[in-house]
């Protein structure tokens, strides 16, 4: 963390400078589970375990896919702003 010179320095938060978010599809598919199969109160481990396999078989079933609104190109030209150019 760094400081802006002045009277009021305030720190200076920089995030990675490349990154792909490699948790994302995580963070997608958790929050599907628990929309879908997790909204309840399940009392028992068994339960729970054959509730997953459930769910966990309905949706590889159904081979879901993310619909990215914009391809890898487009955020390349329109977030150009924030990644170094090597």
């Amino acid at each position: 963390m760094s400081r802006l010179p002045g009277k009021r320095a305030r720190p200076v938060l920089r995030g990675p400078r490349r990154s792909n978010a490699p948790g994302l599809p995580d963070e997608i598919e958790l929050s599907a589970l628990t929309r879908q199969c997790l909204d309840r109160r399940i009392d028992d481990l068994d339960d729970l375990n054959t509730e997953l396999a459930a769910w966990q078989n309905a949706t590889n079933a159904d081979q879901r896919q993310v619909d990215w609104h914009f391809t890898t190109s487009d955020a390349r030209t329109r977030l150009r702003h924030l990644y170094p150019a090597y």
